[in-house]
């Protein structure tokens, strides 16, 4: 092949790869201009707001102003009006970048139940997940998640309950569930072994999610992280999560 075949050559992959990175970049473009389009100016924390501290001097610290927030992505009771809490005192820590919500301001000190805001009727309660688990980091304070649990095959509460189905199955435990707080980072050795008998060790970050939970849905999420496999869903207000079967190997195995 000729020195001229290959440059041609060399010219017509460049400009083909000058093709594909304009159409990345426009169409990374027009995702940024929808999505500034489909944004609501709502009111959040722009700095940290201690629970206890009046909304009126958090306002007038500079602590609370409005910002575009993706419509998706808004969270039930957000706030817009820098009036509408005024009065009112925060129930809870709130870290920057957390949206002004109703629930988390009341009308005095004597509301706040602990510095994690613990809404009444409630608990809350930590589990240790792993990044892929919790949603890669994306699960912030004041996020709702829909809770799954996987179990292998075989697993159950006595001998005939594991053998009445072996197939490894996944299903909700609980719909929509709001994370009061994300905790310290910590790796973790896990050691799997395959089918041959070989064995994998590997590091696997994992970190503490705080949740807000009734009694009932305590006890399922506790029973669930010690004896299955708990995975989070990121929800939006907008979010369709419904109970229903199981689902098992054969549903996605199909013959």
């Amino acid at each position: 092949m000729d020195r001229r075949r290959i440059l041609l050559i060399i010219a017509a992959v460049i400009a083909a790869l000058g093709t594909l990175l304009v159409f990345l970049y426009v169409r990374s473009a027009d995702a940024r201009a929808e999505d500034k389009i489909d944004a609501v100016e709502v009111l959040t924390a722009t700095q940290p707001i201690v629970a206890g501290e009046s909304y009126d001097d958090a306002l007038a610290a500079g602590k609370i102003a409005s910002k575009g927030v993706a419509r998706s992505q808004l969270l039930q009771g957000v706030q817009t009006s820098p009036d509408a809490l005024k009065g009112t005192v925060a129930l809870q820590n709130l870290l920057p970048g957390e949206q002004i919500v109703a629930d988390k301001f009341g009308a005095n000190a004597a509301e706040v139940a602990s510095p994690l805001g613990i809404p009444a009727n409630k608990m809350a309660i930590s589990i240790n997940l792993t990044d892929p688990d919790r949603v890669a980091g994306f699960v912030n304070p004041g996020s709702e998640v829909a809770i799954f649990v996987s179990a292998d095959s075989g697993t159950g509460n006595t001998a005939e309950a594991a053998a009445a189905d072996q197939q490894p199955r996944t299903s909700l435990l609980l719909a929509r569930v709001t994370v009061l707080g994300v905790g310290s980072t910590t790796p973790v050795t896990t050691t799997t072994t395959a089918e041959d008998g070989t064995q994998q060790t590997e590091q696997l970050p994992r970190t503490l999610l705080t949740l807000a939970l009734s009694q009932d849905e305590a006890q399922k999420v506790i029973l669930a992280s010690k004896n299955y496999d708990v995975t989070f869903a990121l929800l939006t207000k907008d979010s369709q999560v419904a109970q229903g079967p199981a689902t098992k190997s054969s549903d996605i195995l199909v013959p």
